[in-house]
C-alpha cells in the first residue's frame, strides 16, 4: 500500500512540476543511476551495472529529444549529451568506472548550472508578474 501512495506522489509531482522541476528531476534520476552504474562495476555485478549505465543512458536521449534546438546553446548540449552517452558505453563495454565518474561530474555540475539558470528565471519572472514562484530544487540525489 505504501509503494502505491509514493508512486500517486511522485506521478502527481510529475505531472504539476514546471519544465524546469522536471528537468531537475531527471538529472537527479541520471545522476542516481550513474552512481549505481559505478557502483556496481566497483562490486563486479556487471548486470547491474548495464543496466543502471542504461537507465543513465535513457534519460540523457531525453535531453536530446526534448532539447529545444532553436536556442543558442543547443549544438553544445547536443555534443555533450552525444560524448556522455559514449563515455557511458565505454565504461559499459571495459567494465570501467572511469569513464561513468567524468560523465557523473558532468552531470553534477550541470544540474547545478539548470537550478541557478531556474532559480535566476524564477526571481526574473516574479519582478515582471509581481508574484513569487514556488522553489526550484533538487529532489532525490
Amino acid at each position: 500500500m505504501q509503494l502505491q501512495q509514493r508512486n500517486k506522489y511522485l506521478e502527481t509531482t510529475v505531472r504539476t512540476a514546471a519544465p524546469a522541476q522536471l528537468l531537475i528531476m531527471l538529472y537527479d534520476g541520471a545522476i542516481r543511476f550513474c552512481r549505481q552504474g559505478i557502483e556496481a562495476i566497483k562490486e563486479q555485478n556487471y548486470a547491474e551495472a548495464n543496466t543502471s549505465l542504461l537507465k543513465t543512458q535513457d534519460i540523457i536521449n531525453e535531453f536530446i529529444i526534448t532539447l529545444d534546438r532553436s536556442t543558442s546553446i543547443a549544438d553544445n548540449l547536443l555534443r555533450l549529451y552525444d560524448y556522455f552517452n559514449k563515455r557511458l558505453i565505454e565504461a559499459n563495454i571495459k567494465k570501467s568506472t572511469e569513464p561513468a565518474e567524468e560523465v557523473l561530474g558532468h552531470l553534477i555540475e550541470l544540474k547545478e548550472t539548470w537550478i541557478q539558470a531556474a532559480k535566476q528565471y524564477n526571481q526574473l519572472e516574479g519582478q515582471t508578474n509581481g508574484n513569487a514562484f514556488a522553489k526550484t530544487h533538487s529532489t532525490v540525489v
